[in-house]
């Protein structure tokens, strides 16, 4: 089973090359990893993505619990979380195939980044899935190059039901909708009302 765990650290030398060679030692292999700076720049956070058993998986956790450095380990896979990624596909286009590849990283929401006169380049973010999908669909034209970022994630802060995007984007327009409502005056409002006030 696939495990997302997120892992706080001191910003300190050696702690990246500690928790993988945890890994490379208990012989679980990383699927992705990815570490950068929080909003205190003297703490780190990790995600890694890596497949294992519930078992296995806790006793990692325990093991990274005793690193010193390590701040917080936290397996995201059985709670609500985010997780993005990011990707720049480097493709083969020609006159013929160019329009195509345009279309296709319109439906997945990509951006074209950067036009040569036989390559094209696009940056896609979303889940995994996502963007092994547009890879995917890519493939046949021929990927020149491809550089993923590996997951980041954080946990739900929001504890009732979790809305799809399509359901936040109606709920958006009917908030403003509302708000526009409350700043209009009243439609039916006399001319005689109106020279009162």
């Amino acid at each position: 089973m696939k495990h997302t765990i997120s892992i706080l650290v001191e910003n300190k030398f050696g702690v990246l090359t500690r928790i993988s060679g945890l890994f490379s030692a208990k012989g679980y292999n990383i699927e992705s990893i990815s570490v950068g700076p929080t909003e205190d720049p003297t703490i780190s956070r990790m995600t890694i993505v890596t497949n294992g058993d519930d078992d296995q998986i806790e006793q990692i956790i325990k093991q990274l619990n005793k690193l010193i450095d390590i701040l917080k380990v936290v397996d995201l896979t059985n709670e609500p979380f985010v997780e993005r990624e990011l990707a720049l596909i480097k493709v083969k286009v020609n006159p013929h195939t160019r329009s195509d590849v345009i279309e296709i990283s319109d439906i997945f929401k990509a951006k074209v980044v950067d036009i040569g006169p036989t390559t094209l380049t696009v940056e896609v973010t979303g889940k995994s899935d996502k963007i092994t999908a547009m890879i995917n669909m890519l493939a046949p034209y021929g990927i020149v190059e491809l550089a993923r970022t590996g997951v980041v994630a954080l946990k739900r802060e929001f504890k009732g039901e979790v809305y799809s995007s399509k359901e936040i984007k109606m709920l958006q327009r009917k908030t403003k909708q509302k708000n526009q409502n409350l700043k209009e005056p009243p439609q039916n409002m006399s001319s005689s009302d109106e020279k009162t006030k």
